[in-house]
């Protein structure tokens, strides 16, 4: 089954046929078949990209379809995937279902809540294997509405300010992002007067230079927001501190990574000079990030917010792969994109079920979880080692693979940045093994911890899944790298071309 439309529709249909459910337990099983049937779908995807290549198609994009939208400005439902894409998608599916699994036992408004975690994948998907820059903008945009609900209904803390606070960072990420848009539409004659979004004429056109200087900040900005780009990253802590598990395991392992793949699929595939040109920048930018993310972390007391400013240090490295335009980097950055959504993912669920049980987030207030809880104690353990970067896990293959492909630029600006992203992580590695100590090891801080009942069969099977996914990156990465290496190619030799274009 390879029709990419029916990854769209799935979930669509799933989450209206939520709303027609009776009872609380109808919703939360006709939300796990459907989520449960996603992973099949891009699981079976995956096995016929890989027959495909297999076979010895060597086309750009796989399971290509095509159907104009709105003719009168040439915009066109125009769907298609190559390695990156598909592997967003299984991360994507992961993801959905375990957050529906972690979602088990939400009592109020359930129906909505289900409904709206669906309608999040829906633009998820719909955004990763749109071929037309409209049609991406679209789904883009369908993926930001739910969040805002999300976290102003069943959020906790200051829900209301930090849900808006997320739409309107956001949507102003959206703004830049149509800005540049517009303009490469505009920008870009396919003959006789004809312009296009589709993303795929599009690379194949030369944009002169001084426009790609003035598009690609729109572009790279914009898309930039959503993956806590400095210094627009301030929505990630409240936005993850306020938001309920699952919709934090969904903003942090899918919708930041929107913008990464935004960042490289379209501004820097598409404005290869552009992304020479602000190369420098972007590296500046993406090190800072890393760097204060780190040590903002170091300063936190509430394991939501530990884990919120960690993401903001472990998305700077996304950035910082794609600024290096090295194929090394870029491979790394793919790689993050993917180690980073599931062990979040990983994170905030356990952190979840640590305060539904203690009733805390605060490091101090808890303590001995390791004793009353093992499982759920177990699960923050393997996603912090995972977040330092300890072999044997995703994010040492990703991190590492940004690193080598940094070194690969000789000059000295982009060493010290390099040197500077290697050092935090010692500084990653004190806040995780002083969070996990504090709250997990040691004695029992609070008798009433004594008391405490462990995973449930959900929990437990949200945490074997992303436990599975993290591991399977980690110690076999292989079949990840051969998965993308060749559409990563294909963008260095659009950089290429950028350069010789000079």
């Amino acid at each position: 089954m390879t029709n990419l439309t029916i990854l769209i529709l799935f979930p669509l249909i799933t989450a209206i046929a939520v709303l027609f459910c009776r009872n609380s337990a109808q919703i939360r099983w006709t939300a796990l078949a459907g989520s449960a049937i996603q992973l099949i779908l891009a699981s079976l995807l995956m096995h016929s990209y890989y027959a495909e290549r297999a076979a010895g198609n060597v086309s750009q994009m796989l399971f290509e379809s095509r159907t104009s939208w709105y003719s009168a400005l040439n915009i066109e439902y125009y769907i298609g995937v190559d390695g990156i894409s598909v592997i967003m998608i299984m991360m994507t599916a992961f993801v959905v279902l375990s957050g529906i699994l972690i979602s088990w036992k939400i009592e109020s408004l359930t129906k909505e809540f289900f409904f709206l975690l669906l309608l999040l994948s829906v633009g998820a998907y719909g955004f990763f294997i749109s071929l037309d820059l409209f049609t991406m903008f679209f789904f883009l945009e369908v993926a930001v509405i739910p969040k805002f609900l999300l976290i102003a209904i069943w959020g906790s803390g200051k829900k209301e300010y930090s849900a808006m606070k997320l739409a309107l960072m956001l949507m102003g990420g959206s703004a830049l992002v149509l800005v540049g848009l517009l303009v490469t539409y505009f920008k870009t004659d396919i003959g006789n007067g004809v312009h296009t979004f589709d993303l795929i004429k599009i690379s194949h056109q030369h944009i002169p230079l001084e426009t790609q200087k003035l598009i690609f900040p729109f572009l790279f900005v914009g898309f930039g927001v959503f993956t806590a780009l400095f210094p627009f990253h301030t929505w990630v802590p409240d936005g993850h501190s306020s938001a309920p598990t699952a919709a934090s395991m969904f903003l942090a392992g899918i919708s930041m990574k929107l913008g990464g793949y935004g960042c490289l699929r379209v501004a820097t595939y598409l404005m290869p000079e552009g992304a020479q040109y602000y190369s420098s920048v972007i590296v500046l930018l993406a090190t800072i990030a890393i760097i204060y993310g780190a040590f903002a972390t170091l300063m936190q007391k509430d394991l939501k917010y530990i884990n919120a400013y960690s993401s903001v240090s472990h998305c700077g490295f996304i950035l910082l792969g794609i600024g290096m335009l090295t194929k090394t980097a870029i491979i790394g950055a793919v790689l993050q994109m993917v180690s980073h959504g599931v062990m979040t993912a990983l994170f905030f669920g356990a952190i979840g079920m640590i305060y539904d049980r203690t009733h805390t987030r605060e490091v101090e207030k808890l303590g001995g979880l390791l004793k009353t809880i093992p499982f759920v104690a177990s699960v923050y353990i393997i996603a912090g080692l995972c977040s330092l970067g300890l072999p044997g896990f995703s994010g040492f293959v990703s991190e590492m693979t940004i690193f080598m492909g940094a070194w690969q630029r000789p000059d000295a600006f982009h060493r010290i940045a390099t040197i500077l992203a290697c050092a935090s992580i010692v500084v990653t590695a004190v806040y995780i093994l002083r969070a996990a100590g504090k709250a997990v090891m040691g004695p029992i801080t609070n008798s009433q911890y004594n008391e405490l009942t462990d995973a449930t069969w959900t929990e437990k099977s949200a945490s074997v899944l992303l436990t599975f996914a993290v591991l399977s990156i980690g110690l076999a990465p292989f079949w990840l790298i051969d998965l993308i290496t060749p559409d990563t190619q294909l963008i260095m030799e659009n950089l290429a071309r950028g350069v010789l274009g000079n």
